[in-house]
Parts: structure tokens; sequence; C-alpha cells
């Protein structure tokens, strides 16, 4: 396990990778740490961080570092669709559990959605309340809006 950190405007990350690609992007409100027999660097990470930078610049709109983040086959489904949310817009738990193909497994979408581990890169803010209303974020919900307001803006 690598590990590195990265500035945004909302403070430090922590993202963790291993050889094969990133496992994890924790924001500051997660408050987590990097495993003990975590190395720094290495290429993953390097590419991680230098995309993030492009993001919060305004000049990157999607990732193109891997992502080897463990999930269920549900979990790495719903996952793909979030990739596939273009830049600067919204759709709705229930869209994403119809996209998923799954149209009334909409809590199971939720579900899935929250334990995306490599938040930003596979971007599940921008998923939010039929009502269009914000719910659930690990970052938290002011990190929530401020990356739509920053998608929005860019």
């Amino acid at each position: 396990m690598r590990y590195a950190t990265a500035p945004s405007p909302y403070g430090e990350i922590l993202l963790l990778a291993n050889d094969r690609g990133l496992v994890g992007l924790h924001l500051p409100g997660e408050a987590r740490t990097a495993p003990r027999d975590a190395e720094p660097g290495g290429p993953v990470l390097e590419q991680a961080c230098a995309e993030l930078a492009e993001y919060f610049a305004g000049t990157r709109r999607t990732f193109d570092v891997v992502d080897d983040a463990p999930g269920t086959a549900w979990q790495r489904r719903v996952w793909a669709e979030l990739r596939a949310i273009p830049f600067g817009e919204t759709i709705t738990y229930a869209e994403l559990a119809r996209r998923a193909g799954r149209p009334a497994a909409i809590r199971a979408a939720g579900a899935a959605n929250g334990r995306n581990p490599v938040s930003i890169v596979v971007p599940c803010h921008r998923v939010v309340g039929t009502d269009g209303m914000l719910h659930g974020y690990a970052g938290g919900l002011d990190v929530k809006r401020a990356l739509l307001d920053h998608e929005r803006a860019t």
C-alpha cells in the first residue's frame, strides 16, 4: 500500500493506492490516516495528485487515473454509472438505480454510492435526492455543495 496527500480547497486529501490503481481518496472530514506499513508516493499517486490539481484548477473534467477499489459486482456497476455522469450535472438516486439496471433498488444504489472509496475521481457527489436536495457525503454536505458549485462555475 502507498499513500500521498494532495491539497484541495477543503484541506488535505489522503490518497491510498496499490500497484494497480487508486484504492482510497479521503476528504478532510473523514479523518482517516494511512496504514502504518504504507509507503509514500508512487506513479499512481503522482498521477492522481496531478489530476486532482487540474480538477481544482478547472482544467480537468474527467479522471484518467485507474482505480482499483474493492467492491461487490453491484457496487462496481453503480460506480461505473457514477463515472458516466457528465461534469457539472447531477442525477437522482432513482436515476442511478435505473442506469445500474435495477430501477427498484434505489436504496441499494444509494448505499453503493455511499461506499465509493474514491470520491471525486468517481463522482458520487453528482447524485442528489429526488427533491433535488443534497443527501449524505463522506466529506460533508458543505464539501458536496462546493464540488457541485465548482463544476457548475467551471
